[in-house]
């Protein structure tokens, strides 16, 4: 049996959409390999201002930095060329450089990278030195960064069989779907500890549950929407609303005017930390973005959702999530100027009857990949070992183990 050390360079980050799935394959390789009696030797390469600056180092993890460049996306080609995007790209050959000494000298059995500007950089440096480049894309469509370095790839690990299709030829032969990984804790909580924890005395356990989410600092437009319909809301469901700092005043003052009875069931917070997986499990159903780590979880768990995508998300990647799960009836889609009769509409069956709900659930749950985390992991030491991509492995479900 080996013994010695595992060595992984992973890059990517900037977003919890690019950082926290490879932060979760980690954590899932480095458990992988002690049952085995081996260690993981990790280094971070990301920038400094990214989120992976502040992950990285909290999580033990070795970290080090290198020039890159944002690429400032326009229907006009002409404002592709703007100086502000020549700059940043002319930042490229000195990231690259910087990456490949720092591959050289930690010499990994494996590069991981999982999107964002820092990949380019690394990604390019991994080819350079001769080592495996495991790609692995988060969303239904592949990120400009995993565009630019399919062709250097040993493996491009996608979330969605959907992603397939768009990807060339000669990339889909070493394309595998591994689902995104989602942190295990997501999966392991209980309704009735949320009910502990939030002390929602108030909450009548016969109705169903929405949690309300804009993210960690939530989001102004969902924000808006949910407090124009609380009063209807909260007259047949219980809401937990995590509505971002900045935030809270506001919707407080909104829900001051509340009966009695329907403000029992109305949980307001900021943010809401290691209860977010047992309010999971207390929710019916979510109203969210669609970013692709939310996609993840709530597939994993099998959530019906409403989803208000992000239009700015690069590429308007959050809508081409939404739609997705939309086009197969795991959740509804509201894009665009949203109107507050949009959420009744969307809102209203669903909560009326728990047979569409359920239906909703069992849709989403198979796009759901709670072992996306070990397929990633198999993919990164079949990578280490030399082993090609076999043809049963391609585009083809995965089974539970």
């Amino acid at each position: 049996m080996n013994s010695a050390p595992f060595r992984l360079v992973v890059t990517g980050g900037g977003t919890g959409g690019h950082t926290y799935p490879a932060l979760t394959a980690v954590r899932t390789l480095q458990a992988r390999l002690a049952a085995q009696g081996r260690a993981l030797e990790t280094l971070w390469i990301g920038t400094a201002t990214g989120l992976e600056a502040r992950v990285a180092p909290a999580e033990g993890i070795p970290f080090t930095t290198v020039a890159t460049g944002k690429i400032r996306r326009s229907k006009n080609p002409l404002k592709l060329a703007s100086p502000a995007n020549v700059r940043d790209m002319a930042r490229v050959p000195l990231g690259v450089l910087q990456a490949r000494r720092a591959i050289d000298r930690f010499q990994p059995d494996v590069v991981l990278a999982t999107g964002g500007y820092v990949a380019v950089p690394a990604g390019l440096a991994a080819r350079m030195c001769h080592r495996p480049l495991v790609l692995h894309e988060q969303t239904v469509r592949l990120g400009l960064a995993n565009r630019k370095l399919a062709a250097s790839a040993a493996r491009i690990c996608v979330s969605s069989e959907s992603t397939l299709a768009l990807l060339p030829e000669s990339a889909r032969q070493v394309a595998v779907v591994t689902g995104n990984p989602v942190r295990p804790e997501v999966l392991s909580g209980r309704a009735d500890k949320a009910v502990q924890a939030l002390q929602l005395w108030g909450f009548d356990r016969q109705l169903p549950t929405v949690y309300v989410t804009g993210g960690a600092q939530g989001s102004q437009q969902i924000n808006e929407l949910v407090g124009e319909v609380l009063p209807w809301l909260l007259q047949q469901t219980n809401v937990v609303h995590q509505c971002g700092p900045d935030n809270v005043e506001s919707l407080r003052a909104r829900a001051a005017g509340l009966p009695s009875e329907l403000a029992g069931r109305y949980y307001l917070a900021g943010f809401v930390g290691p209860e977010l997986p047992d309010v999971l499990a207390l929710a019916d159903v979510v109203i969210s973005r669609s970013g692709a780590g939310t996609l993840a979880e709530l597939t994993a768990l099998g959530k019906p959702a409403v989803f208000v995508p992000l239009a700015s998300s690069a590429g308007n990647e959050q809508a081409h999530n939404a739609r997705h799960l939309q086009e197969a009836g795991a959740a509804v889609a509201l894009e665009g100027d949203v109107t507050v009769d949009q959420v009744r509409i969307a809102l209203g069956p669903l909560l009326a009857d728990a047979h569409l709900r359920r239906g909703m659930a069992e849709r989403a749950r198979a796009y759901g990949r709670p072992d996306a985390a070990d397929r990633l992991v198999d993919e990164i030491l079949s990578c280490a070992s030399g082993q090609p991509v076999t043809a049963g492995r391609r585009g083809e479900p995965f089974l539970p183990r």
